[in-house]
């Protein structure tokens, strides 16, 4: 009885094992394994798992790093151009000087900074002065990298561009971190 009892258990290890074997009465069990590759099992169908046909990026900035999002080209005639990511766009005024960072998307302001604010505004003895230029360059420019906006346009009047004050916002940016010219869109 004892002996059947060991018999059913090897028996049942070597099926789970995989081996087949053979048995006579009066024989001993003679074994023999089959080498055979493993049978692919069949994929499972998860519902969560299938694509939306409606895909919508919520990280649009990286296809802006990696040069490749569109850029609205605009009218030939129109100034200044509308291909760009970001843009920069310097005020002065007789009393203040503000910068401001706009999307192609919108003319909603995505960055702005100003001698207005009271921060800046208690920190210079001047609103207007190219030492204000300066600040307000190195505050924005600062504000960019915490928005990961690394690389934006600059265009300036040419006679605009020449003066001391926008020279030193300009350099203020640069110094900053950030690069005032964008990369070339590649097509893919």
């Amino acid at each position: 009885m004892v002996m059947a009892a060991v018999r059913g258990f090897y028996r049942s290890v070597r099926l789970l094992l995989g081996q087949k074997h053979t048995a006579t009465r009066n024989q001993d069990i003679a074994v023999r394994s089959w080498s055979r590759a493993a049978a692919d099992p069949a994929p499972e169908i998860n519902q969560n798992e299938d694509v939306n046909q409606t895909f919508v990026n919520r990280n649009p900035r990286n296809l802006e790093q990696m040069a490749i999002a569109v850029k609205d080209r605009g009218w030939a005639t129109v100034w200044p151009k509308r291909e760009y990511y970001h843009r920069l766009v310097l005020k002065r005024s007789q009393h203040h000087v503000s910068a401001a960072v706009f999307s192609r998307d919108s003319d909603v302001p995505v960055l702005t900074c100003s001698t207005q604010e009271w921060a800046l505004k208690k920190q210079l003895s001047s609103t207007h002065s190219v030492a204000a230029c300066r600040a307000v360059g190195d505050v924005l420019a600062q504000r960019c990298c915490e928005a990961g906006i690394t690389r934006l346009v600059y265009r300036e009047v040419p006679w605009t561009f020449r003066s001391d004050a926008v020279q030193t916002f300009w350099a203020a940016m640069k110094e900053g971190g950030v690069l005032l010219s964008e990369p070339k869109r590649k097509f893919i």
